[in-house]
């Protein structure tokens, strides 16, 4: 079915766009699927992104998780680094960028995100946003970057238990058959860094499976495709749309059920909220939405 051609979507068509863009659809296919104009779909797009990052900054405090898991996935923004024009290379925003990830073990949540670049700079302002939405001591594992050691030192101090896990791995596969094919992992490695950490949740399995989740859930992330962002902005946007999502939207299976009997999103298993929002909830918050949103 297409959508009205009119001026301004309503509620339904933003609400069918936007399913289509957390459910892994490039601007250009949602525009072929919905109707809606490729300008339209990506103005909705950062709309949208405004409002999740307002509301995901209001209801993610306060928040009583034990066990975090941290990594950072690359993308790249307009070109890959090594095909940047000259007069563009070492601008934020051309070539390499990276989106730091933070989620809880226990409950699938996600407390924070940050776009930037892999350095200690944007280490440290994921770690300090981090700390201020928790209310109790933790347990952080994350991969080997130096950046992090010094980032939650600078956040956290003593009061945190924080551990990394070094993965070990063999020689690459060779042969144009391989090309793709990631180096064989032979072993972890695992350091206590700071306080003391359970060896036993040392991981960072749950991380790592949510890296698979952003790359089939968002366009921009599949490798080996031309659907890479070509501006930042619309970027770090579609990383804000897709937590907000997936923290208050996205049914996760191994949470269980909620009193409804219906499965349960993050944002439920934290205790943040008793209910699973729909998409046409976070349409409802936008400021030319037809009608007022729901309570939450």
């Amino acid at each position: 079915m297409m959508l009205s051609m009119a001026n301004v979507l309503s509620n339904a068509d933003r609400t069918a766009v936007v399913a289509a863009l957390v459910e892994g659809c490039s601007i250009r296919a949602t525009a072929r699927m919905t109707g809606a104009a490729r300008n339209t779909v990506t103005k909705l797009l950062l709309d949208l992104a405004n409002v999740c990052a307002a509301y995901s900054d209001e209801k993610l405090t306060c928040l009583p998780c034990k066990r975090l898991q941290i990594d950072e996935i690359w993308e790249f923004c307009y070109a890959k680094a090594k095909n940047v024009p000259p007069a563009k290379q070492g601008i934020f925003g051309y070539g390499d960028v990276w989106t730091f990830v933070a989620i809880d073990a226990d409950t699938k949540l996600v407390p924070s995100w940050l776009v930037g670049s892999r350095d200690i700079g944007s280490a440290t302002e994921l770690m300090q946003d981090l700390a201020a939405r928790l209310v109790s001591r933790v347990q952080i594992t994350t991969d080997g970057l130096k950046a992090y050691v010094s980032a939650v030192e600078d956040a956290f101090g003593g009061d945190v238990d924080f551990a990394q896990l070094q993965k070990i791995y063999g020689n690459a596969p060779s042969g144009p058959e391989t090309r793709y094919s990631p180096a064989e992992c032979i072993g972890c490695e695992k350091r206590a860094v700071t306080g003391n950490p359970d060896e036993r949740h040392v991981s960072t399995s749950y991380i790592e499976r949510q890296n698979l989740t952003m790359r089939m859930s968002m366009r921009r992330f599949t490798r080996l495709t031309n659907g890479h962002s070509k501006k930042v902005e619309n970027h770090a946007a579609a990383v804000a749309v897709h937590f907000a999502h997936y923290n208050f939207c996205r049914v996760h299976m191994s949470l269980g059920k909620g009193l409804d009997g219906k499965g349960r999103a993050p944002a439920m298993a934290a205790g943040i909220q008793t209910r699973k929002l729909e998409i046409a909830d976070l349409i409802a918050m936008l400021p030319d939405a037809e009608v007022k949103p729901v309570s939450k």
